[in-house]
């Protein structure tokens, strides 16, 4: 046979065989399809521009922060996506009040003959509790008294009372961060809980009617180094308005925290031992301890009424019946703005992972889903919120002021940070067990090969630091998904000593930036696992529930019965 027959008979054998194998091997899923449109280069480019020094670290209500809003909004129209709003726009603004305090450079404690003079910066932090232009403790009636009030806590689920039904109005209550974690009989273990989060913690002073609280800091109990309590606390703080018509809480007048140095000080002072005032606290027989300390302390503030802005896109349902349903994919667009220099001297604070991770991941997914040839049953929202580093401000507003109904939000699926390190063989779910959500994770998770473990940090208090907390708290379920902790090819213990590594240095500083050594593997999964959650719960006919006797239940209940 001639070398051109052979040719000949090759080629056509090729053509009959193609076909064939084409034939055996099934084509994939149009969802699949829209999946693979994830990748490193869509993960990345949104990084590299929303985390760029331009955007000089997306400072709320800053010209960076409406050129991200205007950022966002387009990449949204270019998808295809309706105004979200409710307002006829992508945008929904919203006033906030600006305080920025001018804090004496000590905060001075005496008595008897004895004084005591903590050291702004160093020792304490404090910040405005009030939208007044002048916050004071103590005035002109020989101060008010410090009084140690264990953590603060008031539980009657777990049948905790720090408080006892002691007088406190216009004391300083010095009180433990974190809640009761050495016994899991008595709260819910090592696994921190919103009892232990310093906005629950000033809340519950104001309700003693308390002058003022301060928080002791130690980085097992906060999960963060005092750096992060110094660059948050030290700028501009923002408020959503009092609001006369719905009445407000009453608030303490200042905000502090002291390290835990200054904490023994300031117990000393009053002929205690700190040591001793913890083992007491750590009973629920506590009650609280006057330390015969006494304080005036008054900052004054500049206040400014600005707007902030969430950003939202729409796809609308294709089931009639369901369509009125939404699941929304939250991520934070804000972060610290420019600030304080670090060693290096730079001032821009990038927030590369904390949130440019997150945004670029939801805008993948809505790419994703913007490519499906059948829309799902229920409708998305996809919602870039503001202020989340101010304290959740844009999507405790949109809670409050919703485009659908809490009892119509299928769930919430939110991003906040990203996995940098590459593919993990598990992946952590924040809030894991806590609704009938978890389910679903755990199937799509499966098909990556990879287990679905719990909080792998569970006294930093994960599930109540970011913006899924707004949603819970109006009895929305949620998806709140973290890095997995073992990764491919790494030794057991590599990926919590990077992620440990990377908050100590980076978090909340101005080298959280896009380097070179990012792999984005992991982050592609992880945003993949998050389209295909969403598509799950938007075709489901059921709507997700929280598992029953969970903290948000209640409120599901309340929002559904609407």
């Amino acid at each position: 046979m001639s070398l051109h027959s052979m040719k000949l008979r090759l080629a056509a054998a090729i053509a009959f065989f193609v076909p064939v194998l084409a034939l055996a091997t099934p084509p994939s899923s149009p969802a699949d399809h829209a999946a693979q449109l994830i990748t490193p280069d869509t993960l990345q480019a949104p990084i590299r521009f929303l985390a760029d020094d331009l955007l000089e670290g997306r400072g709320p209500a800053t010209r960076a922060d409406k050129l991200t809003q205007l950022y966002l909004a387009s990449t949204l129209q270019s998808l295809g996506y309706a105004p979200g709003a409710g307002n006829g726009s992508y945008i929904q603004p919203f006033d906030v009040v600006g305080i920025t305090g001018d804090v004496p450079k000590t905060w001075d404690f005496k008595k008897g003959g004895e004084t005591l003079a903590l050291k702004y910066w160093d020792q304490f932090i404090a910040a405005s509790g009030v939208q007044k232009e002048t916050s004071a403790i103590g005035g002109s009636g020989g101060g008010a008294e410090v009084v140690f009030v264990g953590y603060g806590i008031q539980a009657p689920e777990y049948k905790w009372d720090d408080y006892k039904g002691a007088d406190l109005k216009g004391k300083v209550l010095l009180m433990l961060n974190n809640d009761p974690d050495w016994d899991p009989a008595l709260f819910e273990g090592k696994t921190r809980l919103w009892y232990g989060r310093w906005d629950y913690k000033y809340a519950s002073a104001g309700k003693q009617r308390a002058a003022g609280a301060i928080i002791i800091h130690t980085i097992p109990s906060a999960g963060y180094g005092w750096q992060v309590v110094q660059n948050s606390w030290s700028v501009e703080q923002f408020q959503l308005p009092d609001d006369p018509h719905e009445g407000q809480p009453p608030q303490v007048q200042v905000k502090g925290w002291a390290t835990e140095d200054a904490a023994r000080q300031l117990a000393k002072l009053g002929g205690f031992d700190l040591d001793a005032l913890v083992q007491q606290a750590k009973s629920r027989d506590f009650k609280p301890v006057p330390l015969g300390v006494t304080t005036s302390f008054s900052l004054t503030s500049k206040l400014r009424n600005v707007q902030m802005a969430n950003v939202a896109g729409l796809l609308p349902g294709s089931d009639p019946k369901l369509k009125d349903q939404v699941v929304i994919y939250t991520a934070h667009h804000d972060h610290l703005g420019i600030g304080k220099p670090d060693a290096t001297g730079d001032t821009i604070y990038n927030g590369a992972v904390d949130n440019a991770t997150g945004d670029a991941q939801v805008l993948a997914i809505a790419k994703a889903f913007a490519a499906l040839s059948e829309r799902p049953k229920r409708s998305l929202l996809f919602l870039f919120v503001a202020g989340e580093e101010k304290g959740l401000l844009g999507s405790e507003y949109y809670a409050r002021h919703p485009t659908f109904p809490a009892g119509r939000i299928a769930a919430d699926i939110n991003y906040d940070g990203g996995n940098i390190w590459g593919r993990a063989t598990d992946l952590t779910y924040i809030g894991l067990g806590k609704s009938s959500l978890s389910d679903v994770v755990q199937k799509i998770a499966a098909t990556q090969g990879r287990t679905v473990v719990g909080d792998q940090f569970p006294e930093k208090g994960f599930f109540y630091r970011s913006d899924q907390f707004s949603f819970a708290k109006v009895g929305v379920p949620s998806i709140y998904l973290h890095s997995g902790t073992h990764f491919r090819g790494r030794p057991d213990t590599w990926g919590k000593e990077q992620i440990e590594a990377w908050e100590a240095k980076h978090y909340h500083q101005p080298s959280d930036q896009l380097t070179p050594d990012w792999n984005f593997e992991g982050m592609v999964e992880d945003a993949r696992l998050g389209f295909s959650a969403g598509l799950t719960i938007a075709n489901d006919p059921q709507l997700p529930t929280w598992k029953p006797g969970d903290e948000f239940e209640a409120a599901r209940k309340a929002a559904l019965a609407h």
